[in-house]
């Protein structure tokens, strides 16, 4: 429905630690359906913003809404209806896949036989199933990076929060979950994604976002920036300033 509220809307974020802005002054529409690219250079505010979203810290000032829905007066029910895929993984190590599956799965509200039947599919599609006894703190960080991912899926959540989710995945993992994620995109979801990866967010994504030191310096749609001559990762180097990529010593 056309009057549906989008599925993110960030009026004048600021985040503050020390006095000094992460965030500053963010505003920013994701509209439903979206597969939205959020990007910038190490320090940026990239994830940051990401833990506003989720709930993780609170904006020193300004707004979010999910759904429609504030945050955090509303955290809960917000909780509810995303999938999160954080930077660092933070899992359950003396259970196995299965087990945490499950246990996500429960906490989402799911009936138990829904969430072990779910969490069972969800191992084999992404093929963590060989080994269904193996606890994940033996587990790679690209097979961690593949369980976050089933957990963030397990409740068919609406919008996605992830912050660099194909890092450490291999090529294969890396592919069936970029699959997975255009076919959530296709079925409605919208997906908020940074990534360093400027390759996969421009063959991915729908639109794009660039923040640098805390504050936005380019949004707009893909289709637009690839009708033009420059490539994404052209923008990119344009708009952080990064001049320092021409330079060379002269011992090297």
């Amino acid at each position: 429905m056309t009057d549906q509220p989008p599925a993110i809307a960030v009026r004048d974020l600021r985040k503050c630690y020390g006095g000094k802005a992460a965030v500053d002054g963010l505003t920013l529409t994701v509209p439903r359906g979206c597969f939205f690219g959020f990007l910038g250079p190490n320090g940026a505010g990239k994830t940051t913003t990401i833990r506003m979203l989720m709930g993780l810290a609170p904006p020193t000032s300004g707004s979010i809404e999910i759904l429609g829905l504030p945050m955090p007066a509303r955290a809960v029910e917000i909780k509810r209806k995303i999938g999160v895929v954080p930077d660092e993984s933070v899992l359950f190590d003396r259970l196995t896949g299965g087990e945490f599956l499950e246990f996500a799965g429960r906490m989402y509200g799911l009936e138990r036989r829904v969430a072990a039947e779910r969490a069972k599919e969800l191992l084999e599609l992404f093929e963590l199933h060989s080994a269904p006894r193996k606890l994940i703190a033996e587990y790679s960080k690209g097979m961690r990076k593949r369980l976050t991912m089933a957990a963030a899926l397990i409740h068919r959540p609406e919008v996605f929060l992830m912050d660099e989710p194909f890092e450490g995945v291999d090529a294969v993992g890396a592919r069936l979950m970029k699959d997975l994620l255009l076919d959530q995109v296709r079925r409605g979801a919208t997906i908020f994604l940074t990534s360093h990866v400027l390759e996969v967010v421009e063959r991915l994504c729908d639109r794009v976002a660039i923040i640098h030191e805390g504050k936005l310096v380019m949004e707009g749609g893909m289709a637009a920036l690839r009708s033009g001559s420059e490539t994404l990762e052209d923008v990119f180097v344009r708009l952080v300033g990064a001049d320092r990529a021409a330079e060379r010593l002269d011992w090297l």
